[in-house]
């Protein structure tokens, strides 16, 4: 920086060849005295040192020499003052810089220092260059302080000391000298003063450290070039990248003052490594707990394999975020799933364990199991190659024995899978940009309440979020959208999932899904799954729709509560049971279905939006409430909104107890059953004993197990007409299908009557 260039400024004072008159022996402001025509005053034109200078006799104790042009101040520029000098006889005076500081008005501002420190002549004809730094800030180097106040200066020499000494003086310099101080003027500490060399093969982890411990709070800045760090770096100040660098693979950079995505890529100048090396830091650094995206979008050429780049490090439990970016699968060969055949034998007496495993070590960790017996969302958790062993994250329900298995593992965008345990982990404000080419992101196989909120889970082409193994205990999935990339597949063509848990304690709450083969697969119990909306249908009549929810065990203690279910249905399994027939506990239990909308438009008359579907027998509904839900069904009439599944097994009905059935509406629905169901029965001509059918008022196809009243509507009267005053008592499952009751009374009756039925046990 240089005023004089830049500017215009014009800062250097007239040569004295031009003339005296502008030369005074005061303070150089208007009026003073000049040296013109001064008897103690004389120009030389030919000097041997000189080639134009002026010859002084000192005549009083401070002789002043100063400049009558006006020298501008501005804030941020320093001026030098530079004089030569030689004494030529006479006494041997000292010499300074000296200076008025003006107001615009052209008054003295007072307080300010006006000369330099003297130097003394020491001998004659010996040439003495002296010098001074005027500036606004108090920055190391500068003599004069002055501060915003002074516009502009006068400049010169004092000459102090005896008097009677005559001096010759070169003509007076000043220059703009702002360059000196521009590293201090913009916080800057650059890494190659500390001794760094951005050739790409010199170990600058010194140099870096170095730079870093004297940036005292300023910027430190790493040029253009390529810098190797061979070790950890951490960098406490502000930091700008115009050179890259590199690292090995197990080598932290912890930036704290700039710890954000935009500047590791700065760094590192590749994106993939610029987002590893700052999920790196931020699970070894202490002061950051977000790493803040800034927005950008990561061009992902191959799976980030998280676990992968903090070697050492296989659990993690302190609070970490990740936020505000896009993540997008590029098109390479990279996302194609593996593939592995293999066989294998399964026992249910060690439920979550293959055996005696084919080629174990070509199965991959996190692989998808297929075959015989084997129930939904079924993936490799862990695998022994001593043992040729493979454990599973949940049982088989049907596979005892050796068969041949399928493992297909899908590519992740982002793969946690490598951790034993991952716990207090956040995914916020992420789009995972998948584009039919990747699967979204796969859990630890271990740890406690992973969140993913506001993220979009785009075109996943197998799955958005899996689980395989109990790193989704306590998970929490919110305010986020899952869209499909089959949305123009009609369903029985569609295969991905949204995702699935294997644990308890699962919140899925506020999200959006479209027309994936199921939203989503909850393994575990005391769910709750609340404010979602996910719609899976198609434009065929009559067609065929899939699950929307899969809940795959029994007792499952969970909420499903004000969901708009469009198109699709809850289905109800045990196929993670390794013994499906029921042998004692619970059974079908502890499920609370309440004011959801459940709507559907061209399906087949027999679909329903809730079935249960026992994978062995003996099974009934145990606490279960299905209440203040609407069932609307468009373009066509639907049999009955709940259903058991007899594909493996049907319900004991006879054991159902505590079953609630209430407040529900039908639209579209032929059978509109409650429990207790509240059946109107007329009988019009006289009989001791009626039977009343209340098939179409049993919940899921159930049995009339007991009456809790008989209530009539109107008199009871007999042959005659006579009002007769009469209770009847009531034998329950009757008929071919246990669906029907019949009321037996004293004597023959005709009338109507309310009975209140129910299908359950209390």
């Amino acid at each position: 920086m240089n005023k004089a260039i830049t500017d215009g400024l014009v800062l250097m004072p007239t040569p004295f060849g031009d003339g005296l008159d502008v030369w005074s022996s005061g303070d150089g402001t208007p009026g003073s005295d000049t040296y013109e025509n001064a008897a103690n005053a004389l120009f030389i034109a030919a000097d041997q040192d000189f080639a134009g200078s002026l010859e002084l006799l000192k005549t009083q104790n401070t002789q002043k020499l100063r400049f009558m042009g006006q020298t501008p101040l501005l804030p941020g520029c320093y001026l030098r003052v530079s004089a030569r000098v030689k004494a030529i006889s006479g006494n041997l005076p000292s010499v300074r810089i000296g200076g008025y500081p003006a107001a615009g008005n052209g008054s003295r501002v007072n307080g300010l220092p006006e000369f330099s420190t003297f130097t003394t002549l020491q001998s004659y004809g010996e040439v003495v260059e002296i010098s001074a730094i005027i500036g606004t800030g108090a920055r190391g180097g500068v003599d004069m302080v002055w501060g915003t106040t002074p516009v502009y200066g006068h400049f010169g020499i004092d000459l102090v000391g005896p008097n009677g000494g005559i001096i010759r003086v070169d003509d007076i310099q000043i220059e703009d000298v702002t360059s000196v101080f521009l590293r201090d003027m913009i916080s800057m500490v650059d890494v190659t003063d500390y001794g760094a060399l951005g050739n790409g093969n010199t170990d600058n982890t010194a140099a870096f450290e170095a730079a870093n411990s004297a940036a005292n709070g300023r910027t430190v800045f790493v040029p253009a070039g390529n810098f190797r760090l061979a070790s950890d770096v951490t960098i406490d100040t502000p930091v700008k990248f115009e050179g890259r660098v590199s690292m090995p693979d197990n080598a932290v950079l912890l930036l704290r003052r700039n710890f954000d995505l935009p500047t590791y890529i700065e760094a590192f100048e590749d994106e993939e490594v610029a987002f590893k090396k700052a999920f790196q830091a931020l699970l070894n650094n202490v002061d950051h707990e977000t790493l803040d995206m800034g927005g950008r979008k990561i061009n992902v050429t191959e799976p980030l394999d998280m676990a992968a780049t903090v070697p050492g490090t296989t659990s993690y439990a302190t609070r970490r975020v990740i936020r505000n970016g896009q993540l997008e699968a590029a098109a390479t060969a990279a996302w194609a799933p593996e593939v592995v055949s293999s066989a294998a034998t399964y026992s249910a007496s060690d439920s979550r364990t293959l055996t005696a495993v084919s080629n174990v070590a070509s199965i991959p960790v996190g692989a998808l199991v297929e075959g015989a017996g084997v129930g939904r969302e079924v993936y490799v958790r862990s695998k022994d190659l001593s043992r040729q062993e493979i454990t599973l994250n949940k049982p088989l329900y049907d596979a005892e024995g050796r068969q041949n298995y399928t493992f297909r593992k899908f590519k992740y965008l982002i793969d946690f899978s490598g951790f034993n345990s991952l716990s207090k982990f956040v995914l916020a404000d992420i789009e995972f940009q998948c584009n039919n080419r990747s699967s979204g992101i796969m859990l630890a196989r271990g740890g406690i309440t992973f969140h993913v909120r506001d993220c979009f889970i785009s075109r996943p082409a197998d799955r958005g979020i899996t689980s395989i193994g109990t790193g989704c205990q306590g998970m929490m999935l919110d305010r986020c959208q899952f869209l499909s990339s089959e949305d123009a597949l009609n369903v029985p063509a569609r295969k991905t999932i949204g995702f699935n848990v294997n644990q308890n304690d699962a919140k899925i709450r506020n999200n959006r899904a479209t027309r994936f083969r199921h939203f989503g697969l909850l393994g575990g119990s005391n769910n709750i799954f609340t404010g979602n909306h996910f719609f899976q249908g198609d434009g065929v009549t009559n067609g065929v729709r899939s699950s929307g929810i899969i809940l795959a065990s029994t007792s499952v203690g969970t909420i499903i509560s004000n969901n708009y279910i469009d198109n699709c249905f809850i289905e109800w399994t045990n196929e993670h049971d390794p013994s499906p027939a029921f042998t004692g506990g619970f059974s079908f239990s502890a499920l609370s279905v309440t004011d959801n909308v459940f709507l559907s438009g061209d399906v087949a008359p027999w679909f329903s939006y809730i079935v249960v579907k026992p994978h062995g027998a003996g099974h009934f509904l145990n606490g279960v409430t299905i209440s203040g839900n609407r069932f609307r069904s468009l373009n066509g009439f639907i049999d009955r909104a709940d259903r058991v599944d007899t594909t493996f097994a049907d319900l004991n009905m006879s054991r159902c107890k505590n079953f609630t059935m209430t407040a529900n509406s039908y639209l579209g629905v032929t059978a509109q059953p409650s429990n207790p169901a509240h059946v109107d029965f007329t009988q019009s001509s006289p009989d001791d004993t009626w039977s009343v059918d209340v098939a179409q008022h049993l919940a899921f196809g159930g049995e009339a197990l007991s009456v809790d009243a008989i209530t009539s509507i109107g008199a009871l009267r007999n042959s005659n007409n006579v009002r007769q005053y009469l209770t009847p008592y009531a034998d329950t499952v009757q008929g071919a299908n246990r669906d029907q009751i019949r009321l037996v009374w004293p004597s023959a009756v005709r009338g109507k009557i309310q009975a209140t039925v129910r299908m359950d046990f209390r």
